[in-house]
């Protein structure tokens, strides 16, 4: 169910039609729309394929239903398969119920893209076996890692809170889990409940047993306490709570801003449950080159230097951002795009201590702040961004694509954005 567009659901149906599984693949999008996916798997005669639609009888007499990451919680066909007694799996949670190696999972509002490579960077240095990346990964089905999986594998699973609605549909959680932080996101999925979209971030948690090991700042473990005994669950493992303090003041942290501060402190404390050395680690931080589209310093033009933050799409992480990069009022920022319910008067608020310029991109969600940002133009292309921020830009500055809101409307998805920045930068004269 949702074979979508980012290259995941591809693998999965490759992987599961390679095993000789008969597959329905039924998705909203048509044919037209899912073009690319559907040349990836020409030549695979075990699919039926029911695009434009779903239909309630493709739901019922199945062994099982494999469901995409942001399926309605509501989804009448899911609650059918339910009421038969279908499993209902997702790639991540299947994987992990399959492979029968350590899995250390990260989730958060922000960080854990980070957070997660910085964890399978250093790991991948300092172990002989394969680590696997999977989860919210781009272009990576999850389950067909299983194809690599040896004994002394280990896996790194980026987790959102979609994808961690199959660790709850299977009730369990990943050996080491990595909770960063909880901010508003994805409200507009969830109805606004805040409550739901962390009951769903939950079940990294949840389900861990005596000898895992749950990492999170106080504040969220504070929020978990509360969460757990609300439903009668007691902690049986073992808890570690974050600060900068973990990480020693003579280490080198590449990256910049106090927010990659606590992501690399969540890391550090990952590895050292995994049983990697602190010289390993240390290693392993100063080396990393940091994830794409996350604070990324992607060059520099007469004298201005450009950060890609296409994947900050809430306003705490445009806020880290400008907290980030800028110096004394010296930031062009680009923002703007489609709503996700978030509450924006913090960033509002605190905009003109650190932007000298606003450029905003067309969407519903740039509708909600216009009137705090009268004298910022609103473009209905990035290219007509990017030429105002950099007419605007002067020496010294620092142009910052951070845009808070998510990608829908003027783009297929987030990895769009970021591709379609990427090349603008790259063809500036």
């Amino acid at each position: 169910m949702g074979l979508g567009l980012l290259g995941r659901g591809v693998g999965d149906v490759r992987f599961l039609a390679e095993q000789g599984v008969h597959l329905i693949v039924t998705d909203r999008k048509t044919s037209e729309e899912l073009a690319p996916s559907l040349a990836a798997l020409e030549g695979l005669s075990n699919i039926t394929y029911v695009l434009g639609e779903h239909r309630m009888e493709d739901f019922r007499d199945r062994d099982m239903i494999l469901k995409a990451a942001g399926v309605p919680l509501d989804s009448p066909y899911i609650e059918a398969a339910r009421a038969e007694g279908i499993p209902i799996e997702m790639s991540a949670s299947l994987f992990m119920r399959l492979s029968g190696i350590p899995v250390i999972g990260i989730t958060g509002t922000r960080g854990k893209s980070t957070v997660t490579h910085l964890i399978h960077h250093v790991l991948s240095q300092a172990v002989d076996g394969e680590v696997l990346l999977g989860g919210n990964v781009r272009g990576v089905s999850t389950l067909s890692l299983l194809g690599r999986v040896r004994e002394e594998s280990i896996a790194v699973l980026e987790l959102d809170s979609w994808q961690l609605q199959g660790f709850g549909e299977s009730r369990m959680s990943p050996h080491i889990a990595v909770f960063t932080n909880f901010m508003d996101d994805h409200l507009n999925y969830y109805g606004g409940d805040r409550n739901a979209y962390f009951a769903d971030k939950a079940h990294i948690f949840l389900y861990q047993e005596s000898g895992d090991t749950f990492i999170t700042t106080p504040a969220v473990f504070a929020r978990a306490e509360d969460f757990a005994h609300a439903r009668g669950v007691t902690f049986s493992q073992n808890i570690e709570l974050v600060d900068d303090s973990v990480i020693p003041e003579d280490w080198a942290v590449p990256l910049a801003g106090a927010h990659n501060r606590m992501n690399t402190a969540c890391a550090v404390l990952a590895l050292r449950v995994a049983g990697i050395a602190d010289e390993q680690i240390r290693a392993g931080i100063e080396t990393f080159p940091g994830v794409p589209g996350r604070l990324e310093f992607v060059g520099e033009r007469k004298g201005v230097k450009i950060f890609n933050d296409n994947n900050a799409t809430t306003p705490e992480a445009t806020l880290a951002a400008l907290e980030a990069v800028s110096h004394e009022h010296n930031a062009v920022l680009i923002m703007g795009g489609s709503d996700k319910g978030s509450d924006m008067s913090a960033l509002m608020a605190r905009l003109p201590q650190y932007a000298k310029h606003v450029v905003l991109l067309a969407g519903t969600g740039t509708d909600t702040i216009r009137a705090s940002l009268p004298a910022a133009a609103v473009h209905d292309t990035l290219a007509a961004a990017i030429d105002e921020a950099f007419d605007i830009a002067e020496d010294g500055d620092v142009v910052l694509f951070s845009p808070a809101f998510a990608s829908f409307g003027m783009f297929k998805n987030e990895y769009d954005r970021n591709d379609q920045f990427m090349e603008l930068i790259r063809t500036l004269p």
